[in-house]
């Protein structure tokens, strides 16, 4: 509880720094075993003055992620044919080494909460909770300060909250605007 107020009061404070309420939309694609997910969010820039290991022309810096997500399942209980659907709702806070004019490759990671309508049941995997984290590691490409596209790893699990926790692996692909 204490770190969700933290995070919405970091959360305000980065809004508040240049009075724009999102930098930029996304849509991705998604799949694995038996398994497919479409998501789309938006994304909001920590302040620009938050931003480390400067070097030159390259910097760590990031920023937050809210998303919406459709799961689905396509061997719901392992039985084959049958679907399981799931919406997904997740908040990410991203870390960025990308180029300081943000052009060209970056690099990311990012690891948040995201909150399912129901438990995961699908092809041998299950997911005990509809409460889970989501990490991701990426690399991307920005084309014109608008334009850009990345490949990501994401993982679900539920930390071991609660068993069966086998955890879902996907492979991604993102396509945002930036404004």
């Amino acid at each position: 509880m204490i770190a969700a107020v933290a995070a919405l009061m970091a959360a305000q404070a980065a809004f508040a720094a240049d009075g724009q309420l999102i930098d930029g939309v996304y849509g991705e694609a998604a799949t694995a075993s038996k398994i497919r997910m479409a998501r789309v969010g938006v994304t909001k820039d920590w302040n620009p003055n938050w931003s480390w290991f400067d070097s030159g022309n390259t910097h760590l810096t990031g920023y937050w992620d809210a998303s919406a997500g459709y799961w689905q399942g396509r061997q719901y209980k392992n039985v084959p044919g049958d679907k399981q659907h799931i919406v997904d709702i997740g908040f990410t806070p991203v870390f960025r080494f990308e180029n300081k004019n943000k052009l060209g490759f970056y690099a990311e990671i990012g690891i948040g909460a995201h909150l399912m309508s129901e438990t995961y049941n699908n092809n041998d995997d299950r997911l005990s909770t509809a409460f889970q984290f989501g990490d991701h590691i990426g690399v991307g490409y920005v084309f014109n300060k608008n334009w850009e596209v990345a490949v990501k790893m994401q993982h679900f699990s539920n930390g071991s909250i609660k068993k069966p926790n086998s955890g879902v692996d996907y492979g991604v692909v993102k396509l945002a605007y930036r404004f």
